[in-house]
């Protein structure tokens, strides 16, 4: 009977009631009481007995409260955001988080402002009660707690760490022994390719000629080989070509001291509780113990290898004077479509240039390397831009039309579909909380049993989620067209922002352009040629009328031959 009337008292409540789930890696001191599977336990008992029936938990397992960068959290926050959720519980404060002033911002503005109810069990806290004249000086505790346990953690690493138990996890090669979590044992299949790299160097191989090496005889990169195996050791999930080395990696495996069978402590170190980021660690503050465990490569051996690098390991120089390039991800491929790296001439800094990323003899695939010197790219888009100043000068509306034309030829039929297929998600969503509600209030009168509720609930939430994934991108569709059509005027701006200025910037090129395409030089000696294509945003490829003088611009090369660049698209 209570339960019933229980339920009566929220059976207004049809929105999702969101159960709060976190637990840190740190707090495994406070026991078993705040595990993950106890915290769901106590909500799921609260939510049934207090009526509430509409449940999805929200997961943090490993998850610091001191921000709320977790992807449970930041999934529950969406949901919030599109209007699905009414209330929130949690066991206490300090699982929602625990920096005061964030969890402030939430329980005194955010949830009020989006009609939200908040629940911490333990601290007695509930928002439809008013307010909690302690919630303040709790958030701030909790606060504290976090940094109390985050110094006694330090002090526990810092202990550990110069005990010689080693604070990372194990390198490429090796693997924690299962029966001693604190030691490394080699891992034999990983084991031989390290042995491998380290025997090409010796031979005189650089990093690159040995990364082409394994690449070629279709060797793992590490973390590939690790999902392999089915160990967990983060990064990427899927390898767009798991047999692709990286230089960089070859580099600073030949740079591991472990491999002598060395522990080394404290590389780096994080700038506060709050802040994660790592900051690399002076070397004389380093901890080392040697001979700690079996080695993979003798000492001997790598200390020749470290010989033998020194002169060859290439620093990037520090100069903050060094000209930054203007055309910073812009340039694509026109044939592979992947980006084009900057780089600069080592024996002629003056000779700025860029080049495809995924070029075969980079161990890619696009057959050319589309060079394309920087000072020449400033002139072709300079002269574009220019074109379309003329134009924009000559007759505004005419060129106001023009781009009007352009966008709502692309984006008319789009976005018709688009608010189509909206406004049948929005009914259905709609008919969905009707159907809801009625069979919620067919439950609390006796007409439909809990387990039949229970299974029709699941059903409507399942399909409930569908259609907000879907109306939440189709929204982002017809937003992105709107800004399309009514984006003549800033574009307008940017042009004329242009012709004031004379000069290109970072800031105008990305007001005016989306992309441009690079394609690869054709023909010789003086008839060598170079097409760019210019996407320019909101409106893509824009074809003048012939009012507009056409202009191609030539460049002589250090070669002395000239290279025709046709800027216009094709």
């Amino acid at each position: 009977m209570q339960k019933k009337t229980a339920a009566k008292q929220n059976e207004t409540i049809i929105g999702i009631t969101a159960l709060y789930c976190r637990l840190s890696r740190d707090d495994g001191a406070e026991g078993e009481s705040n595990s993950i599977a106890n915290q769901k336990k106590l909500l799921a008992k609260y939510a049934k007995e207090h009526g509430f029936t509409n449940t999805k938990f929200y997961v943090d397992d490993g998850y610091t409260g001191t921000n709320f960068n977790r992807p449970g959290f930041q999934q529950m926050l969406e949901d919030m955001e599109m209007g699905y959720i009414s209330t929130v519980i949690v066991k206490d404060s300090s699982r929602f988080g625990r920096n005061y002033l964030e969890v402030g911002q939430y329980t005194d503005y955010y949830f009020p402002e989006h009609n939200i109810r908040f629940i911490a069990i333990n601290d007695c806290i509930d928002s439809d009660n008013g307010e909690d004249d302690f919630s303040a000086f709790r958030n701030v505790m909790n606060e504290m707690y976090a940094k109390d346990i985050s110094r006694k953690v330090r002090s526990s690493h810092r202990l550990r760490g110069n005990a010689g138990e080693p604070l990372a996890p194990p390198p490429y090669g090796y693997v924690k022994d299962p029966e001693n979590k604190k030691k490394w044992i080699i891992d034999p299949d990983a084991a031989e390719v390290v042995q491998r790299i380290f025997r090409l160097c010796i031979e005189g191989n650089g990093n690159e000629t040995i990364a082409r090496i394994l690449q070629d005889d279709r060797v793992l990169v590490p973390q590939a080989y690790w999902q392999s195996k089915g160990m967990s050791r983060g990064g990427k999930k899927t390898q767009p070509n798991p047999y692709k080395w990286c230089k960089t990696t070859i580099a600073k495996m030949l740079e591991q001291q472990e491999y002598c069978g060395d522990i080394i402590n404290f590389k780096s170190y994080s700038k506060s509780f709050r802040n994660k980021t790592r900051v690399e660690n002076p070397k004389e503050n380093w901890a080392i113990f040697k001979d700690v465990h079996e080695p993979i490569i003798d000492r001997e051996t790598w200390e020749r290898v470290q010989e033998l690098t020194k002169n060859s390991k290439r620093r990037k120089p520090k100069n903050e004077n060094v000209k930054k390039s203007i055309f910073t991800n812009l340039l694509y491929c026109g044939d592979c479509g992947h980006k084009l790296w900057f780089n600069i001439n080592k024996q002629n800094p003056s000779i700025r240039f860029y080049s495809c990323s995924n070029y075969k003899g980079l161990r890619g695939t696009c057959e050319s390397t589309h060079y394309v010197r920087e000072d020449s790219l400033e002139q072709v888009v300079k002269m574009e831009l220019f074109k379309l100043a003329t134009y924009l000068d000559h007759d505004e509306d005419a060129f106001a039309e023009l781009l009007e034309h352009k966008t709502n030829k692309d984006s008319m039929a789009e976005r018709k579909a688009a608010e189509s297929a909206l406004a049948a998600a929005t009914a259905r969503s709609q008919e969905l909380l009707r159907l809801y509600e009625r069979v919620y209030e067919d439950n609390v009168n006796g007409k439909v049993t809990d387990d039949w509720f229970m299974r029709l609930s699941h059903k409507y939430e399942v399909e409930q989620e569908e259609l907000k994934k879907q109306m939440f991108d189709l929204k982002n569709k017809i937003e992105r067209l709107d800004t399309a059509q009514n984006s003549s005027g800033s574009f307008i701006r940017a042009i004329r922002k242009f012709m004031t200025m004379q000069t290109l910037t970072p800031i105008v090129l990305q007001e005016l352009i989306d992309k441009i395409e690079v394609f690869p030089i054709e023909g010789t000696g003086k008839n060598r040629t170079q097409r760019l294509v210019i996407h320019y945003r909101f409106v893509g490829c824009i074809d003048l009328p012939s009012i507009v003088p056409k202009h191609t611009y030539k460049l002589d090369s250090r070669q002395g031959v000239a290279i025709e660049y046709l800027p216009s698209a094709v």
